[in-house]
């Protein structure tokens, strides 16, 4: 395997997730550069941008076990993990595994649900294990949490922890399609109002767990140089100490964008990482990792504009 085997499966599995979704090219970038460095997504936008069914999609072109949890008040973290059921026939307990217990996971509207449900998944998140009882439980290699939220219904919904945020790979943000776009999302699913089935559109999956592994391994390959380093870490410690911030990025963000632009470079064919790979990612690595001092709030600044900034000001290597 090299780099000219994961574009192709790039340019593959785009086309087929295009076949139902219209238009969200960066939306799906991001997905793919998470998928092959073994990060996770969360995905924000205002209702009826189709970021469920991007999310089905994507899965749907692997060949990898899919569940989706929607996440709702009242759901426990038992409800999440599974737990350790009496069997009265062998007098012992077995483990009942939950849903999270798959290698992609949908977690639909994930703020809907309260803080201790939604700490239920960061050990899964950060390490690929489950502790149920005090007994872990492997999770394997293709295990990818894509989570949905809405940005603009407060009642009933709690916002994510910074310790949980700091998880995800990407924050993608999913704005309203253009005219054109709209358009053509009328004309190819405007005779229903139901969610679209996958299976109508005929999509094929075009990898399994294996061949992942093997692009993971290719990924992890790609040439950072010394320059490139250097920039990925003055992007996010410039990030500290602003009068705006009241924290910056961590150092585990660095290495998040630095395994990104790998991927994204293998995406694009190449066997080394460019500064522009970097500035491309920065964004959506960033902007839900910093947190707002509340003299920025007052004055209405948002963390994508203070993160838009500090990708002005870090100069890139020539």
């Amino acid at each position: 395997m090299d780099v000219s085997d994961i574009r192709r499966a790039g340019e593959r599995l785009r086309e087929q997730v295009h076949r139902v979704v219209v238009g969200q090219e960066a939306a799906l970038d991001l997905m793919l550069v998470s998928l092959l460095c073994e990060g996770h997504v969360l995905i924000e936008g205002v209702p009826g941008t189709a970021k469920t069914l991007l999310a089905r999609a994507f899965a749907a072109c692997l060949s990898l076990d899919f569940n989706r949890i929607q996440f709702t008040p009242d759901l426990m973290p038992g409800d999440v993990l599974g737990t350790n059921l009496f069997d009265f026939r062998t007098n012992s307990f077995v483990l009942t595994k939950g849903p999270v217990f798959t290698q992609v996971l949908l977690a639909d509207e994930i703020n809907r649900t309260p803080p201790k449900t939604q700490a239920a998944l960061l050990q899964a998140m950060q390490e690929r294990i489950v502790t149920i009882d005090g007994t872990s439980h492997d999770l394997g290699a293709g295990f990818m949490v894509i989570a949905t939220q809405n940005p603009i219904e407060q009642e009933g919904t709690y916002p994510l922890p910074e310790a949980q945020l700091d998880r995800f790979l990407f924050k993608i943000v999913i704005a309203y399609p253009s005219r054109d776009e709209e358009r053509s999302i009328v004309q190819r699913h405007g005779h229903r109002t139901a969610m679209p089935r996958l299976a109508d559109f005929g999509i094929e999956p075009v990898a399994d767990l294996d061949t992942l592994v093997g692009f993971r391994r290719v990924v992890e390959g790609i040439r950072l140089s010394d320059q490139i380093a250097d920039y990925v870490v003055d992007l996010v410690r410039a990030t500290r100490g602003l009068p705006t911030l009241l924290f910056g990025a961590s150092p585990r963000c660095a290495n998040m964008i630095a395994a990104a632009a790998r991927a994204l470079a293998a995406l694009e064919g190449r066997d080394y990482v460019i500064p522009d790979d970097v500035k491309r990612l920065a964004l959506p690595t960033l902007r839900h990792r910093v947190v707002l001092a509340p003299g920025a709030e007052i004055e209405a600044l948002t963390a994508e504009a203070v993160v838009d900034q500090v990708i002005q000001k870090v100069p890139a290597p020539r």
